[in-house]
């Protein structure tokens, strides 16, 4: 599996429906879930992002439709990173000449 970050904030629509935010983030988990992959933690946070959630996927594709998902429910917006453990870290840099 493949990890991934995201980095969440509210939209206006969301933070109006605060209260909600829990049901949505049990939501969220069964739909990743359903694809193949999972929140393995999750963050309310302070400063640029309201929220981060790390997640997997078993691929891109995957994770894409995951994020398209909870776009068209207008309650956050996402920014992802692809993450890569620290074995495949030392892996690459241990590739480069």
């Amino acid at each position: 599996m493949t990890t991934y970050i995201l980095l969440l904030n509210w939209t206006d629509q969301g933070a109006r429906n605060l209260r909600e935010s829990p049901k949505r983030l049990d939501a969220a988990k069964k739909s990743l879930e359903a694809m193949g992959g999972a929140i393995r933690d999750f963050y309310l946070t302070m400063g640029e992002s309201d929220m981060v959630a790390i997640c997997e996927a078993p691929d891109d594709a995957v994770m894409a439709r995951f994020c398209l998902t909870l776009s068209l429910a207008g309650n956050v917006r996402s920014r992802t990173m692809k993450a890569f453990p620290e074995s495949a870290y030392r892996e690459l840099i241990g590739t480069i000449n």
